[in-house]
């Protein structure tokens, strides 16, 4: 599981890719495509299907031996967006001397100076002409090899830089893209993108690309206990929501089983594919009628439901002990990490939190608890932005991570097969 994780990791540099990649194995395990603007048709025990949106999000289904409306959804949410950069309209910036930067803007909340002194390539999607105006063709690109660097200044120059420095997103994080002929000036880019999608450049209309940190996953520690690897926060927890899903969807359950990937929770949700959309409770009110249930099976099917909101969760650093509550501080390798705020930026509570401590138990996986700090303020997740608009019962967890947010984070690979393992038994529980 732990290599599935690293190849998962590979192919997904982005959330275009990441969607792309979970598409891929529905598909291989009898999964079906079916399109949102079209009636979604029969909702049989049994049936797989799965639906995209904006080609960021993806949210699959394997019907359930009962009704929505009598036995509900079993429902795993993560999020296919990580902090990175995203490439400006208009992008190439070229000096006197033909080096050619890239102008980007900072997406999410990455650490920035993690980014410096790395191969690093662009990957999204890219927008061709075609013969309908309304309905252009699109293009997944995912240039794999290194193709760019935000340099770091040197020492000399700047003797207070371990000190720590204020970074301008502006000017100090443009990545050197390469030294520019008078043949290439402004193009550059424009001739990757052509020479990677076999297109000209007159059918390029307009492209979603981001930068991301070619070095491959590792493992390390001296038992191979640790993965390092972008983009863990949160492509992990759809590699385990994907991973479980595929393995339980042989086994027929009353609920029906989900697996919601959302886009755009690195900054704030609100988007049509993000989890502050109303999309999914469209599509689950859609499948609801389709069975017969009519408004009122809708709502009973809301109140029977289950979600399982899953972003990783900051583990124990023993450099800063400061920084942890005392007594819930989850460590590398104990299990996941349920989530708790009484501010209420997590949806878990004690009846939720119980019901995920018990999956676990039932699975033979170690569980274990997060709370911030009372003096350091945490951010929030998918959890009570979605149940905003489907109140179901759930609960915030997510796998102990180093690093949050740096452009290589870290990990433990005994909980991530715990949490695979987890989101199994969650899935085939009735």
């Amino acid at each position: 599981m732990v290599q599935d994780l690293i190849n998962f990791l590979s192919d997904s540099p982005v959330s275009f890719l990441a969607v792309d990649t979970v598409a891929r194995r529905l598909q291989s395990c009898g999964f079906v495509e079916l399109d949102a603007a079209c009636p979604l048709g029969e909702m049989p025990s049994g049936k797989r299907f799965y639906v995209r949106k904006n080609d960021s999000s993806i949210y699959a289904f394997r019907i359930g031996g009962k009704p929505l409306s009598e036995a509900g959804v079993h429902m795993v949410c993560a999020h296919s967006d990580s902090p990175t950069f995203r490439i400006k309209p208009n992008a190439e910036m070229r000096d006197a001397s033909g080096l050619t930067r890239l102008n980007t803007e900072v997406y999410g909340g990455p650490i920035l100076s993690t980014w410096f002194d790395r191969p690093l390539s662009v990957a999204g999607r890219v927008i061709l002409r075609s013969d309908n105006p309304m309905q252009p063709s699109n293009r997944l690109l995912h240039v794999r090899r290194p193709l760019m660097q935000i340099s770091n200044l040197a020492i000399h120059f700047n003797r207070a830089v371990n000190d720590g420095v204020k970074l301008s997103r502006q000017h100090d994080m443009l990545p050197l893209l390469g030294l520019a002929d008078g043949n290439e000036a402004g193009r550059m880019l424009c001739d990757v993108i052509c020479s990677e999608l076999g297109c000209r450049r007159d059918e390029i209309l307009d492209f979603d690309l981001y930068l991301y940190d070619t070095t491959p996953a590792c493992t390390f520690g001296v038992h191979d206990e640790f993965i390092s690897a972008g983009r863990l926060d949160d492509l992990s927890m759809v590699h385990a929501g994907c991973t479980a899903l595929t393995q339980a969807c042989d086994t027929m359950t009353d609920a029906t089983q989900c697996l919601a990937v959302f886009d755009n929770e690195e900054t704030g949700s609100q988007t049509k594919q993000g989890a502050g959309s109303p999309f999914l409770a469209s599509l689950l009110r859609r499948m609801v009628e389709w069975q017969g249930g009519g408004e009122e099976g809708f709502h009973t099917c809301v109140e029977r439901s289950f979600m399982v909101s899953a972003d990783n969760a900051h583990a124990w650093h023993p450099n800063y002990p400061d920084k942890y509550d005392p007594t819930n501080k989850p460590i590398l390798g104990g299990g996941p990490a349920i989530k708790f705020n009484a501010s209420q930026k997590y949806a878990s509570d004690a009846v939720s939190a119980a019901v995920f401590a018990s999956i676990c138990r039932a699975a033979s996986v170690p569980c274990q608890k997060f709370v911030n700090h009372s003096d350091v303020a945490g951010g929030s997740t998918l959890g009570n932005i979605l149940t905003s608009s489907l109140p179901m019962r759930g609960v915030d967890m997510g796998n102990p991570i180093l690093g949050m947010h740096s452009a290589r984070e870290t990990g433990s690979t005994a909980d991530h097969e715990y949490c695979i393992r987890a989101f199994r038994q969650f899935y085939v529980q009735d």
